[in-house]
């Protein structure tokens, strides 16, 4: 018996309509079922989840989340990409958007810090594939640096794919 992923997590928002086109118009989830003004489920692109978010309205006079600040909860979803080229390009849709926070290395993760229209704060992030893996990689995870994607793109190769032999199964060799 194991977890072997996380299916789906749930935001309590404001404006439910407001918040699933932000999901749907910077990130590019796909609705795949709505309440009227009450909740909208949400499935990742390249997801075969059913959904992977649902979001459930709870009106305009909803306050702010204070969690992490004065109460525990949630800190914040991460979502992962395929290559480096797609983190730049939600860099760019982020910033358009006017939600990006921020843009961090953690050594064997590359990842862009964002918040949605209710404040929510998400990450997006590449993971250097096991094979690039290296001990300068190993050793900076005990930091968090500024993310130079340019430099990155230049380490690892634009269209490399992340999270292999990682968050992804490695392909299995057979003699």
């Amino acid at each position: 018996m194991a977890i072997n992923r996380m299916n789906h997590a749930v935001l309590y928002v404001r404006d439910v309509e407001r918040s699933a086109a932000f999901y749907r118009d910077v990130l590019d989830f796909r609705e795949v079922m709505s309440m009227a003004g009450r909740a909208v489920f949400l499935q990742a692109p390249g997801s075969t989840n059913d959904h992977d978010l649902g979001l459930f309205a709870l009106g305009a006079q909803a306050g702010d989340s204070t969690a992490g600040r004065t109460t525990v909860g949630l800190y914040h979803l991460a979502w992962e990409v395929d290559t480096l080229s797609d983190l730049e390009e939600y860099q760019a849709r982020l910033a358009d958007a006017g939600a990006l926070v921020g843009a961090s290395d953690h050594g064997t993760t590359k990842s862009l810090y964002a918040h949605d229209p209710d404040g929510l704060e998400f990450e997006i992030a590449w993971i250097i594939p096991a094979n690039l893996l290296d001990d300068e990689a190993r050793a900076a995870r005990t930091r968090i640096g500024p993310l130079d994607l340019a430099q990155e793109k230049r380490r690892y190769g634009a269209d490399t794919q992340g999270g292999v032999g990682i968050s992804i199964p490695a392909p299995s060799v057979t003699p």
